[in-house]
């Protein structure tokens, strides 16, 4: 009977996979030149009031009869010039109920199996992603990069002039580089995969980060904490959502699809056209990539080998 029960809720799952926006639904409005919408860092506000003047955030809690929270959203809207991002985080598993998943106790797969079947019908393409954000030398030999080390490349690409860094912040891991690193992952995740995808990869990581965020009740100590903030996760929603769009009007300018083979050509003109993106949105110069960069070289080998030609196992 236990084997039947299995069986049945996998073929459901199979069939019910409806994706990620039953946890959180998202949306660019207006947009036809992402350029003209710039990217956020999260080093230019110093509280979540400045933060607020910029983009609107709108809180939508659902209570149970005794008034205990049951469940909620958070919805933030940023305008500009005529321009209008929308990006929705809604309360949903977090990427812990991933890992203990991963961690093999049967409750917790079988409770990931009924909440979330997006996350099990898809399971192998996760495992593939969270190998392309992490080193991993083990499967793609030393010297391995990660979605961060291409971040790290574009903050040492900019040119250093009057304004570049207006804040002592701009320097630091929640200043360009962490703008560079959620937005480029985002896109090249939109890119090979899916916006559905790259939608459901943010959303459980910032639950699992600080899972507050869908209902505003932050604590003192969060809202003055320098590296872990509300501030900072807000940021990172819209700038996910950018990287979102902007990954999906590159898959369609390069044709890109899962079995790509990435080149040095197509990667250096996939970067180099983000790059202008940053250059645009904060008035920055950027030294372009290079078909010989040794980060472009290890990405490529890393992209072309998680494309499809690892097991789930390996991945």
């Amino acid at each position: 009977m236990r084997i039947l029960i299995i069986c049945f809720l996998i073929n459901l799952t199979l069939l019910t996979a409806c994706g990620n926006k039953t946890e959180s639904e998202k949306g660019i409005g207006g947009v036809t030149e992402l350029p003209d919408l710039p990217a956020l860092l999260a080093s230019r506000y110093g509280t979540l009031d400045e933060f607020k003047k910029v983009v609107n955030v709108h809180y939508d809690t659902k209570y149970t009869p005794d008034d205990s929270i049951r469940s909620g959203s958070v919805t933030l809207t940023y305008k500009l010039n005529g321009y209008e991002c929308v990006s929705q985080l809604k309360s949903g598993i977090s990427q812990n109920d991933i890992i203990k998943v991963r961690d093999g106790k049967p409750a917790d797969a079988m409770h990931l199996l009924l909440n979330c079947p997006f996350a099990v019908a898809n399971r192998v393409e996760l495992n593939r992603i969270y190998k392309l954000a992490r080193r991993r030398p083990v499967l793609f030999g030393e010297g391995d990069v990660a979605f961060f080390d291409l971040a790290l490349a574009f903050v040492d690409n900019i040119f250093e002039s009057d304004g570049t860094y207006l804040t002592e912040r701009d320097s630091s891991e929640k200043g360009y580089l962490n703008t560079f690193n959620h937005i480029t992952a985002q896109a090249l995740i939109t890119s090979i995969y899916s916006k559905e995808m790259a939608d459901f990869v943010a959303d459980v990581h910032e639950r699992k980060n600080m899972p507050e965020l869908i209902y505003g009740n932050f604590t003192s100590d969060q809202l003055l904490n320098l590296d872990n903030n509300p501030v900072d996760n807000y940021v990172d929603l819209i700038n996910n959502e950018l990287g979102q769009t902007l990954g999906d009007l590159l898959r369609k300018k390069y044709n890109i699809t899962y079995e790509t083979e990435w080149t040095a050509e197509l990667l250096v003109n996939y970067l180099n056209d983000i790059q202008l993106y940053y250059s645009r949105s904060f008035g920055i110069g950027m030294e372009p990539f290079r078909s010989q960069d040794e980060v472009v070289s290890k990405i490529i080998k890393k992209l072309n080998k998680s494309n499809g030609r690892l097991s789930y196992h390996d991945a």
